[in-house]
């Protein structure tokens, strides 16, 4: 059966000074998720946004909000973005010590499960967790910073965490996160991305609808 790709914009790019503006944009122009990139200054070099923000954006849309945290110690911080709202959490393999038992702890929370990979990180690291995933991230950037090229070798991981996932008879989608747009959209969704997340090229598009609508039709 073909597979449904998604788009994901991430609000990263959004302008911060009319937040509500820009959800109202996100969500009329089709697109399937919200992404928001939760950075503390310490696990990548930027900061971001908090519980307190993520609430107040709630408010504002009523598509899943799909929380990727880019922070240390992600387990202290589960309950605290479910409560703001979150409808799905990722957090990163190199930032924790104890994977399986936090993304057990998000599905007990009633929401989606996720696990991150930097794009150095084999997938080896993730094999024993991927029951627990409902998804998995990959990095196809240094995170950071919004705006940066996609690193092309990150097309055969696709192809090979696809084969993974595959291989154990798992239902895990596949996201890819880092200089995604529609000049490369084919080829990652061809080497098996379930969900696009587009940051630059979502925001600077003059007709979203249109690239939603794109995207869509992969």
């Amino acid at each position: 059966m073909p597979r449904k790709i998604l788009l994901a914009p991430s609000i990263l790019s959004a302008d911060f000074a009319k937040m509500a503006v820009e959800l109202k944009a996100v969500e009329d122009s089709g697109a399937d998720w919200i992404h928001v990139d939760v950075m503390d200054g310490h696990f990548v070099p930027n900061l971001t946004f908090g519980p307190p923000l993520i609430k107040a954006f709630r408010k504002h849309s009523r598509l899943p909000f799909d929380v990727h945290l880019m922070i240390e110690n992600p387990e202290r911080w589960l309950e605290a973005y479910r409560d703001a709202g979150a409808d799905r959490i990722t957090f990163h393999i190199e930032a924790c010590r104890h994977a399986h038992r936090y993304l057990s702890a998000v599905r007990e929370m009633g929401l989606a499960s996720g696990i991150t990979l930097n794009p150095q990180t084999p997938l080896c690291s993730i094999e024993n967790v991927l029951e627990e995933c409902d998804q998995v991230l990959l990095m196809s950037v240094n995170p950071g910073f919004g705006g940066q090229k996609f690193i092309e070798p990150l097309i055969d991981k696709i192809r090979q965490l696809r084969i993974m996932i595959d291989s154990h008879g798992l239902k895990t989608l596949i996201q890819v996160d880092g200089g995604i747009g529609l000049q490369n959209a084919q080829r990652i969704s061809a080497a098996g991305a379930d969900i696009l997340v587009m940051g630059s090229a979502f925001f600077a598009a003059e007709d979203k609808s249109a690239l939603v609508r794109e995207v869509h039709s992969l």
